[in-house]
């Protein structure tokens, strides 16, 4: 938690956010940009030209030895033995309740004397939690070293659809090869980093880890070249009216601890046969259990925002309460009010006509299929 006297970390980008009219706000503990100009204006940029996130607040660790890939296994709902160089995957770390502890993503590398490694990204608002969870289990583990990488780094998301194009011009960097959910360690203004293709937007782009020394250079030869391109800096705001017409969950929101990743609509990230791992015996035990709570996308008739834990009620006489709203904006792309909520499963179907309470006036809405948003190929 953090408090009126609280010292808020800094990314190696903060300057340079603050030069250029970065609206700073307190996330998670970190002063990040919130926006620079308006939440739609780079909203809008990302869909159709390209932006520039910092996003360096992101925990990043790398787990190294023979005995990392067993360990990663053990924590997490994804296997990750026999996960191949260069391929990173979404998964789930879970507490033995089944609870979601954090979503990140895992990656298998080598570095730049052909070491195997693997790197895990974790929430900013979740880091300190995981590594408290990683070093409980680590004296259990053998043949496996982690260390985090966060603060020695930087960390860039250039996403929209000429992101790809503005990367090779202004680093000399074609990712275009690079498939989706794929990494590589390369080289970034004449430093080793890492390039990767994951993304939080529902856009094409790419991700760079560089050194915290050249996070300024990188950032700002991407957006000199990028500028002619229509590419505008990004602050966390659009990064998630971004994710929420993509429909991918923000811990927080829609995952939790009392939220098991099945409920979650997560289930293509849990590998429950041949394995075991934290969680595995009540995540087995819960994807069996048709009663609970749903996540699902709704789109209201009214233009009024849902925000989080509006109540969402039956739209019949009886105005049951049959959930509540995670998350909910009114989107750039669509104009319309949209939302992810948990409903009982009787009302998860596609169509089902509902009621959004917001702040005492009912708002009609209907259960619409996830993403909201999906790019053209």
């Amino acid at each position: 938690m953090t408090g009126p006297n609280t010292v808020l970390a800094r990314t190696p980008l903060y300057q340079w956010h603050a030069a250029h009219g970065g609206r700073l706000v307190d996330f998670a503990g970190w002063e990040m940009p919130v926006q620079y100009t308006s939440i739609v204006e780079e909203h809008t940029a990302t869909r159709e030209a390209a932006t520039l996130f910092d996003v360096s607040h992101m925990g990043r660790l790398r787990f190294d030895g023979p005995g990392a890939a067993a360990f990663l296994d053990l924590l997490l709902t994804r296997k990750v033995v026999g996960l191949g160089f260069g391929k990173v995957r979404y998964a789930l770390m879970c507490n033995l309740g089944g609870g979601i502890l954090d979503d990140v993503l895992v990656y298998h590398l080598a570095d730049e004397h052909g070491r195997p490694f693997h790197w895990l990204v974790v929430n900013a608002s979740n880091r300190e939690k995981i590594i408290a969870w990683v070093e409980r289990h680590l004296p259990d583990a053998q043949d496996v070293t982690y260390a985090d990488h966060t603060t020695a780094t930087a960390m860039i998301a250039v996403q929209g659809p000429r992101a790809l194009e503005i990367t090779r011009e202004a680093l000399g960097l074609d990712l275009h090869t690079l498939g989706n959910y794929t990494a590589l360690v390369t080289t970034i203004h004449g430093e080793t980093g890492l390039a990767s293709r994951t993304g939080y937007t529902g856009e094409d782009g790419c991700e760079l880890v560089v050194p915290a020394s050249i996070a300024v250079d990188v950032w700002q030869e991407l957006f000199d070249v990028g500028q002619p391109h229509g590419l505008k800096p990004a602050g966390l705001g659009a990064r998630d009216t971004l994710r929420l017409e993509a429909a991918m969950p923000l811990y927080g929101h829609e995952l939790t601890e009392n939220i098991n990743p099945i409920q979650a609509g997560l289930g293509f990230a849990v590998n429950l046969k041949g394995r075991t791992f934290l969680g595995h015996d009540a995540i087995t035990i819960a994807s069996q259990d048709k009663n609970l709570p749903r996540r699902v996308g709704l789109e209201l008739a009214s233009r009024r925002v849902p925000r989080e834990h509006c109540p969402v009620l039956r739209a019949d006489a009886s105005q049951a309460n049959v959930g509540e709203v995670t998350s909910g904006t009114f989107s750039p792309t669509f104009k319309k009010s949209i939302a992810m909520a948990y409903v009982s499963p009787d009302c998860a179907a596609v169509g089902t006509p509902l009621v959004v309470d917001i702040r005492g006036k009912q708002e009609p809405a209907k259960v619409v299929e996830l993403p909201f948003y999906q790019r053209p190929r």
